[in-house]
């Protein structure tokens, strides 16, 4: 496997030295949006692009499309003939009418709209299958399940989920598994040749590590991995379906579209139990490890493909998990010991531990049901569990929350002010972290950090005001809040389809802007203000 990533680039791996990037939002945030160009010039680099990532989830629909066809569900390979025909026509009209600007160059601010506009587009037109399939009680609620699957987030207002059509069933685990790799990094995978602007596009979509020197190349690595992965735990999760007793091909469905859902940590299932469902030890086994696999850093998963093994041991953000997944892990144990939930450790592990790590991972698989977290847990077991979802996985994977990246340099930071405290001042202090190599500790790194956490907390707060807003108590609000800031999918019980429609749309909007992770929402949302600010002003 390896060698594939060789014969991209042989001599020129620069695993993790653009990785300052991450670090630099606060100076990207800085510099606002530059409006030097004419807004027509603007609106047709950042339209072209986007017809390029719609015309792309146009061809992708094909895979749900052929699924029906073979098993003959003539309905919803008409709901799918008239996406398809939609999403092309679409990316199509934009490509045609931005072309005269596919060779200006693309600067940052154009990138991350890019990004930014992409997702919302996109939901937009991949809602349109969801909703003619009949399985949706309004358009709002399958935009909702859109923006769950492509954030990998994972809660769900779909309707009898347990007779849904294989088509639909396909859609939503491609919707997030596509989701996990982004839809940007597919884009600039298979349809953009140009190197220039395509990092700025990259960074859009939150991933800001290149594998290899050149971004296109780095997206086409990106999806080697997942794709190899699919591979593999598809086929291990076969052979477990059909030996818990599912019929073959059916287990084969539900081998591949769990794996997309466990890689992706985007929490989808195939049925209305999720993990429950299938009642299955050895399956909670594995898909525990797909997704703790998943949540890792991609440019960790290229080092150990290299034969880097000692990075999975120095790598600050498995140090980081590892200390904050012990220790919740004991909160929550604590917790669910005092008010006797789970009367033995196998059931404490199947369920307890699970349902923590996966919160951890932002997978959102469950082994119980919504309303046994509020009614069984406690307030100790349930704390812990927000955190966890809070804190998320690593950087630069398919995972969401804060980042243990994020985590792992506050806590040096911390540390390094107490030496400052306590440390005579003629002492030099040089404090490093290792991510793929060393790296000195700046103030720039700790000032990125906890700007992003910062804005997660602030996101995770409005959340749980709108739930108590609109009537629900404040730690099923915190735990559902923390749930879609973090991009996780476990649910308390209050994301149904009864739910208000301004807290679904501000759920939506709490997937979108966290999933990218602020700056290109930020970005757009810049731009409109300045363009409609210089349209008063004229």
């Amino acid at each position: 496997m390896a060698k594939y990533f060789r014969l991209i680039d042989r001599n020129n791996f620069r695993s993790g030295n653009d990785y300052h990037s991450i670090h630099n939002l606060y100076d990207f945030w800085l510099l606002g949006i530059k409006l030097t160009d004419s807004v027509s010039s603007t609106i047709k680099i950042i339209g072209y692009y986007i017809g390029k990532v719609v015309t792309l989830l146009g061809f992708i629909q094909v895979i749900p499309l052929v699924t029906s066809l073979i098993y003959s569900e003539w309905s919803i390979v008409l709901s799918f003939s008239t996406s398809i025909s939609i999403s092309l026509f679409t990316g199509s009209l934009l490509i045609i009418f931005c072309n005269s600007e596919k060779n200006r160059r693309v600067d940052w601010s154009h990138g991350m709209i890019i990004a930014a506009f992409s997702w919302l587009l996109g939901m937009l037109l991949c809602a349109i299958p969801y909703y003619l399939s009949g399985n949706f009680l309004s358009y709002l609620d399958a935009c909702f399940d859109v923006m769950s699957g492509l954030t990998t987030t994972g809660v769900v207002l779909i309707q009898d989920l347990d007779h849904v059509s294989n088509g639909i069933n396909m859609w939503r685990h491609v919707l997030t598994y596509l989701g996990g790799q982004g839809m940007v990094v597919l884009a600039l995978t298979f349809l953009v040749k140009s190197t220039s602007g395509s990092y700025k596009m990259y960074v859009g979509e939150a991933k800001d590590e290149q594998l290899l020197p050149n971004v296109i190349n780095t997206a086409k690595a990106i999806w080697f991995i997942s794709i190899v992965y699919l591979a593999v735990g598809t086929i291990v999760l076969w052979i477990t379906g059909i030996c818990i007793g599912l019929p073959v091909d059916r287990s084969f469905l539900h081998a591949l579209w769990i794996f997309m859902a466990a890689w992706s940590t985007g929490g989808f299932a195939p049925q209305t139990q999720n993990i429950l469902y299938y009642h299955s030890f050895w399956l909670e086994i594995i898909t525990i490890v797909f997704f703790v696999i998943g949540s890792f850093n991609f440019t960790l998963h290229y080092a150990l493909w290299n034969k880097n093994r000692k990075e999975i041991l120095k790598n600050i953000e498995i140090q980081s998990m590892s200390v904050t997944l012990t220790a919740l892990t004991l909160i929550t144990f604590a917790g669910l010991i005092k008010l006797n939930v789970y009367p033995d450790f196998i059931s404490m592990f199947r369920k307890g531990f699970y349902l923590l790590i996966s919160g951890h991972t932002t997978t959102g698989f469950m082994t119980i049901y919504a309303r046994q977290f509020f009614n069984e847990w406690g307030n100790v077991a349930l704390f812990a569990v927000t955190v966890s979802m809070l804190i998320g996985g690593s950087a630069c994977s398919t995972a969401g929350g804060f980042k243990g990246i994020r985590m792992g340099i506050i806590f040096k930071g911390f540390i390094r002010d107490i030496k400052r405290i306590l440390l005579p001042e003629s002492m030099v202090q040089v404090d490093k972290f290792h991510h793929i190599k060393d790296i000195k500790m700046e103030e720039k790194h700790l000032r990125s950090a906890l700007l992003i956490v910062i804005a997660y907390i602030l996101t995770f707060a409005i959340g749980t005001l709108a739930g108590l807003f609109f009537g629900y108590p404040l730690a099923s609000s915190a735990f559902e809040a923390a749930s879609v800031t973090g991009n996780v999918g476990l649910s308390i019980g209050i994301t149904k389809a009864s739910m208000p429609n301004t807290l679904k749309i501000i759920y939506i909007t709490i997937m979108w802007i966290a999933r990218l992770e602020f700056m290109s929402v930020f970005a757009l949302i810049t731009y409109i203000f300045f363009r409609k600010r210089r349209r008063w002003l004229h």
